[in-house]
């Protein structure tokens, strides 16, 4: 999708502090962190939200989690994060393509939002 503002990312249009990449995955720095870690891990897939997947998208959504795991190991922070997904404006997506917030490095109260 050519106006998707994760996809001009992924294709380099727009600057971003990447933090990690590969053929399937694209995680960046998030630029309004809420916590010392927050990062952004996004299909390179254009997919709007996890309510317009599709069983095929499973495995993708799958490399998501398993990609902020692997970054939340190489920052330290396995003794406590969490993976966020929006899903819709009234949750807070703001942009539409699915993503994973990673989001630790501080104690995370209970219940969010």
């Amino acid at each position: 999708m050519t106006d998707c503002l994760f996809c001009r990312i992924i294709r380099g249009d727009i600057p971003t502090k990447k933090v990690y990449e590969d053929e399937h995955i694209f995680a960046f720095e998030d630029i309004d962190p809420k916590a010392p870690t927050h990062v952004l891990v996004i299909p390179k897939k254009h997919i709007r939200g996890l309510k317009e997947a599709t069983p095929e998208d499973a495995e993708i959504i799958g490399r998501c989690h398993l990609t902020a795991a692997k970054i939340a190991r190489d920052r330290g922070i396995e003794d406590g994060y969490r993976t966020v997904l929006n899903v819709g404006p009234r949750s807070g997506q703001s942009v539409f393509h699915l993503h994973v917030h990673l989001v630790g490095g501080r104690d995370l109260g209970w219940p969010p939002g």
